[in-house]
């Protein structure tokens, strides 16, 4: 059975790939620790379980969600909004839903995207940066991530012939998989770049919460005019330990959100609006101490990484956000992916190769935090006894 074209423009998902290869291993008896995945390995908060539970129970939630969102939650982003970022929303016209930031961002590419568009979309970065585009019959232009500009890309260096067609910016600070922080006067360049190309910027904010060493990420939206040209994609997932729950909103400029409105509500029929409530319990104040917790573990979890990639002759700089660790390949191997498959030969340890997020990942590897940490000791302990080839 033959799938459709747009299908054979997209390689197959990066972590799709990496279950296949980990069952392969467990099947031959191995015991391979997976440091590939950024999926939190602890419980979801226990009030926000406890708001969902009754939120279930509760007849209300049982028929069809309103695309525009449910009162609470919307109301419950535009009061976190205020409170963390100092970014005033109107909860009316300036905050939605969305089932994931992954579903968002992908429907974007659909709302705003012709065939002749383009998408800017950051090199590496997340993979539906440019798949969203590819399946919406489009096409995206990469954006290399420089690391001597901080991992951001040079606007300056892109061609002029790709901005006359452009529609769309992807960004995503803190950033994965980098673990990049936004540098001082970035999103300022970046609204003044939109403006002046007339792009929206579409920032992924799913990383905000996580954060060490004291650092506090900002929101795109509180910079100078971003209003006026970007939206903010917002998710619960890896702050708030989420992932499975898919509740996400996309908040900003109120004529993009009608744009997105009026696709989501001929596609889907909304966020469960259980889900919905129990994440406006989990953006409420005193949740914040259970966020601080899990930034808590996974500094631990960083510095336990770093030293072990240290010992084992990797360069690495300690990230001050994201559950991921961005490091350079040892010297001795051509590639990320060759690297990476010879940990997991040699150490039965998975981790992520650069090139997977775009052609500028070469020569990197990511690992992430989101392992127990009995097993993340142990993987670290198997890294470090690597000593090349």
């Amino acid at each position: 059975m033959k799938s459709s074209s747009r299908l054979e423009l997209i390689p197959p998902y990066l972590f799709a790939e990496l279950e296949r290869k980990i069952s392969e291993k467990k099947a031959a008896g191995i015991d391979v620790i997976s440091l590939g995945i950024g999926d939190p390995d602890t419980p979801t908060f226990a009030s926000v379980i406890e708001a969902g539970q009754a939120a279930l129970a509760d007849p209300s939630t049982h028929q069809y969600p309103s695309n525009r969102g449910r009162l609470e939650f919307r109301q419950a982003v535009t009061d976190f909004y205020s409170r963390r970022f100092g970014v005033i929303l109107d909860s009316e016209s300036q905050v939605m839903p969305a089932i994931g930031a992954k579903e968002c961002i992908f429907n974007l590419s659909l709302a705003f995207l012709d065939e002749d568009g383009i998408a800017l979309a950051a090199d590496p970065g997340y993979p539906v940066y440019t798949a969203g585009p590819a399946l919406a019959g489009a096409s995206a232009h990469l954006m290399p991530l420089v690391p001597a500009l901080g991992f951001t890309p040079d606007l300056d260096a892109i061609d002029p012939h790709v901005l006359s067609k452009a529609r769309l910016m992807f960004i995503n600070y803190p950033n994965n998989p980098t673990g990049a922080i936004a540098p001082e006067g970035f999103f300022e360049k970046v609204v003044a770049f939109a403006k002046e190309h007339d792009i929206l910027v579409v920032h992924d904010s799913a990383y905000s919460e996580t954060t060490y060493d004291g650092y506090v990420a900002p929101s795109f939206l509180a910079t100078p005019g971003a209003m006026e040209v970007g939206v903010e994609v917002f998710s619960l997932s890896k702050g708030w330990n989420m992932t499975g729950w898919r509740c996400a909103a996309i908040v900003g400029n109120a004529e993009a959100i009608a744009t997105y409105w009026k696709l989501k509500s001929n596609v889907d029929s909304g966020l469960f609006e259980a889900v919905q409530l129990a994440g406006a319990r989990a953006l409420q104040p005193d949740v914040a101490a259970d966020v601080d917790a899990m930034c808590a573990i996974y500094q631990r979890r960083r510095d336990l990484v770093c030293s072990a990639l240290a010992e084992a002759g990797v360069e690495v700089t300690a990230p001050k956000a994201t559950i991921y660790v961005w490091a350079p390949i040892p010297e001795g191997f051509e590639t990320a992916a060759d690297y990476c498959e010879y940990v997991l030969e040699e150490a039965a340890v998975v981790i992520s190769p650069g090139g997977a997020y775009g052609p500028n990942g070469e020569g990197f590897f990511r690992i992430s935090l989101t392992t127990p940490d009995d097993r993340l000791t142990e993987a670290v302990g198997r890294l470090s006894a690597l000593r090349g080839r």
